[in-house]
């Protein structure tokens, strides 16, 4: 800590989630590119998700519980990480993890492999986000900080909380 304070006010502030959801916005000014967001942003988790899913795992993790992969430990590290940055909008992701667990457990039951439905979701959403960031004319926010890819489901779920009037 220096003298003045400020390593503490930089931890602070690299945890105010406040401060994220700024900093995300400022790339996501275009009506287009923030509705494009709103579709890809949670493609892109299901596919993410998806695709760990279809990772292999440790015998350890099976005998803990059949659940238990690759795509849910990442989403329980996430939960974990949304705690931390805010309560409120954490308790808010809950339906929306449990919506990416119930969509990707409907995509591994489709004819196609996991792994290649959700790499084509990956691909399509991500090529979305692209063309809506060459509209805004501002590159992605996670090229500044790889934590904005964590920060885009927060921004999507803490413009509703705006609408609701519920503080985060």
């Amino acid at each position: 800590m220096r003298a003045n304070g400020t390593v503490i006010v930089e931890l602070t502030r690299m945890t105010d989630v406040t401060h994220w959801l700024d900093e995300y916005a400022k790339d996501h000014q275009h009506p287009v590119n923030q509705a494009i967001h709103k579709i890809c942003v949670p493609l892109i988790v299901v596919s993410l998700i998806g695709l760990l899913w279809a990772l292999p795992v440790p015998t350890a993790f099976v005998e803990i519980s059949p659940a238990l992969n690759w795509g849910t430990a990442f989403l329980l590290a996430a939960v974990v990480y949304y705690f931390i940055l805010s309560i409120p909008l954490a308790f808010g992701m809950l339906p929306a993890v449990l919506l990416s667990v119930v969509a990707v457990n409907w995509l591994d039951g489709l004819t196609w492999p996991l792994w290649a439905t959700s790499a084509a979701i990956f691909i399509v959403a991500w090529i979305g986000q692209f063309y809506g960031h060459q509209i805004e004319g501002k590159r992605p926010a996670f090229f500044r900080d790889l934590q904005f890819l964590m920060i885009g489901p927060l921004w999507i779920l803490a413009g509703i909380f705006r609408r609701l009037r519920i503080p985060y």
